[in-house]
């Protein structure tokens, strides 16, 4: 159910009558599944990104799996992954009868710490899956070489991070697949939805068996598969919604660097870290707020800003919890620990107007002085050098 007492949202859908009149025209065609809109989107979204291939999937989450399950990983096997993340990128894992293994984090972008990869790597590792947080990405260049020398492909969790870049390359093409998703706070959406872009045609063969029963033609199950579609309807939003991508982008900058303007230097707050090398999609702002964090949340909900938490920690879940091997040692990931506790994620879509980044902006200093005051915190910013 919607909040009706909040009046600026985390995230704003961009949808108008072009993605109205592209489900229309889909609706009249009589071919709602299998057919061109998603070919063309896949494809699209490709060039866009500078990789061969793209295929759709009806969510994020079941191209997380495909991507592994067209590694050929499965039971006995692990996975290293980020706890600092959306559980799906963990339970993905599961899904095809793996253990992720959580590796920790870099204190400033909140990515995969080659380091603590490196660290985590066993004879049973048959991949590493980085994710770009926020969409910014993280140390490519380390995961890269620590991947090289092991042997391991490194998959990549894009779901944040439709057009950013690192050192000038599009993102989604550093691994040996990569995977974007179109959920409603994405900065595009099809409601529902992923892709998986790869430059492997063998890997696009296996993940449209996957996608669709094994099928090879018609009634023609070569290999055990799923039916992961995505609908005409979403694909033919999703070509719209891609067409754009790089205004929300630019828009989105603009306003991150008003919000960081604003709010650099407010004593107990740290602005989000910005990789020299990389172009993010600024699918977040996430500061970090030690010691009082809780206390500003409350103050801007109770303001009708919606700030959130993105994200606790994948490893302190019950579910991982309770899953033997899942979480190694919970003390092992101490940055992602404290980075956990004081991180808070503000409004940045692309549709707040001045006035209302501005809002938040002041929204915020009044609550960090307030609950700095009651706290009487002397709050040290995670990762300063």
């Amino acid at each position: 159910m919607p909040d009706n007492n909040v009046r600026i949202r985390l995230a704003s859908p961009d949808f108008g009558e072009e993605e109205v009149d592209a489900v229309r025209r889909v609706l009249c065609s009589g071919v709602l599944t299998n057919g061109a809109e998603n070919a063309a989107f896949g494809q699209e979204f490709a060039d866009r990104h500078q990789a061969r291939f793209g295929v759709t999937f009806c969510t994020g989450t079941t191209a997380l799996q495909a991507m592994l399950l067209a590694e050929g990983i499965g039971p006995g096997d692990e996975v290293i992954v980020p706890s600092m993340t959306f559980v799906a990128t963990a339970t993905s894992v599961c899904h095809v009868g793996a253990t992720p293994v959580f590796a920790d984090i870099d204190p400033r972008t909140f990515n995969l710490d080659p380091v603590s990869v490196e660290a985590r790597i066993t004879p049973s590792t048959r991949a590493v899956m980085t994710v770009h947080y926020a969409g910014q990405p993280g140390d490519l260049d380390g995961l890269a070489r620590v991947c090289d020398a092991a042997g391991l492909p490194l998959l990549e969790d894009a779901a944040q991070a439709a057009g950013a870049e690192y050192r000038g390359r599009p993102v989604g093409t550093f691994g040996r697949s990569a995977m974007f998703s179109f959920t409603p706070t994405k900065n595009i959406t099809t409601g529902e939805g992923g892709i998986v872009l790869t430059d492997d045609p063998d890997l696009v063969e296996r993940l449209q068996l996957l996608r669709n029963h094994g099928q090879t033609g018609l009634y023609q199950h070569e290999s055990l598969g799923y039916n992961w579609r995505l609908t005409e309807m979403q694909a033919a939003i999703g070509r719209v919604q891609l067409r754009k991508l790089d205004v929300i982008l630019q828009r989105k900058q603009l306003i991150a660097e008003s919000l960081t303007q604003r709010l650099v230097g407010l004593p107990g707050l740290t602005t989000p870290y910005q990789v020299p090398v990389a172009r993010g999609s600024r699918m977040l702002y996430t500061c970090l707020l030690p010691g009082i964090r809780d206390q500003v949340l409350a103050d801007l909900l109770d303001q009708g800003i919606e700030a959130r938490i993105y994200f606790p920690p994948v490893h302190r879940q019950p579910i991982f919890a309770r899953r033997e091997g899942g979480t190694r040692d919970p003390a092992a990931l101490p940055v992602t620990e404290s980075v956990a506790s004081a991180m808070l994620s503000l409004p940045v879509h692309h549709q707040l107007t001045a006035a209302e980044v501005a809002e938040i902006a002041d929204a915020v200093t009044g609550a960090v002085g307030r609950s700095t005051m009651s706290t009487h915190a002397r709050p040290t910013p995670i990762g300063a050098r």
